[in-house]
């Protein structure tokens, strides 16, 4: 089963980092986040992928064409133009880059990818979130609920800290207790080739018309994920992202070295 990754958007919230390579590039412990989506995949034996490029893709291209280059040490013979690579550390990935146009939108961006899927079942991600994503019980559940499409929903932690009061005395602190109780759309999707018949052209917001119109029919199932997931909207964010990774214990490293 292949996992499709949207890795095409602007990113304008993260700007300070996305002026000069695709959000999915900006790196977390001196790796780019889409690297750490892609481990957690991988983790579970899931090693195909299909990438949908746009803004600055070449970055994507030129990183994982060079992956050899980024992962080991090498010897290179400029008069002889020869490159030697010693102990490469290797991942059992195969991917397809597909360019899907600048200004094309996520839905637009996925009906690209429809050739490359062959009519199967596939996984869908955003390219800028992590989380520690049981990704076989999502697909379980997937097949159980027999739904179009199935829909990873967290519970956002709140950006703030929050007070517990009786009257005037405070009685409480709370660090980052999670948002308002509503459930979100976290990414990590499960989808069947239906959902390409929801997609008009490459102006489609895939989270808009597709996703409204499939939750009407009923063809939508949420698989609801109460631990660790955290966007990478903001340069906050990054920051609270390579906070973690740095401390050894980042959340959403499943994976093991």
């Amino acid at each position: 089963m292949k996992v499709v990754i949207l890795a095409g958007g602007y990113g304008t919230r993260l700007s300070e980092e996305t002026d000069l390579r695709p959000k999915p590039m900006v790196e977390i412990g001196g790796k780019p986040i889409i690297w750490h989506i892609m481990k957690i995949y991988s983790h579970f034996g899931f090693n195909e992928f299909v990438v949908l490029l746009g803004y600055k893709g070449i970055h994507i291209k030129d990183y994982f064409n060079n992956y050899f280059l980024h992962q080991s040490d090498v010897t290179i013979d400029i008069r002889n133009n020869k490159v030697e690579v010693h102990s490469n550390l290797s991942e059992p990935w195969k991917i397809t880059m597909v360019d899907t146009g600048l200004e094309t939108q996520t839905g637009g961006r996925i009906k690209r990818a429809q050739k490359y899927l062959k009519d199967q079942t596939f996984m869908l991600t955003y390219g800028d979130g992590v989380g520690n994503i049981d990704i076989p019980k999502l697909l379980d559940f997937h097949r159980e609920g027999k739904a179009t499409m199935t829909l990873t929903a967290v519970l956002p932690e709140g950006r703030f800290g929050a007070i517990s009061t009786d009257g005037n005395l405070i009685t409480n602190f709370i660090e980052k207790p999670q948002g308002d109780g509503a459930w979100i759309n976290g990414g990590f999707f499960v989808c069947e080739p239906e959902i390409f018949n929801y997609i008009e052209n490459d102006q489609t917001i895939f989270e808009r018309s597709p996703m409204e119109t499939m939750a009407k029919e009923k063809k939508i199932i949420a698989f609801k994920h109460k631990g660790f997931w955290r966007p990478m909207d903001t340069l906050r964010d990054k920051n609270q992202l390579e906070i973690l990774w740095r401390s050894g214990s980042a959340p959403w490293k499943v994976w093991h070295d």
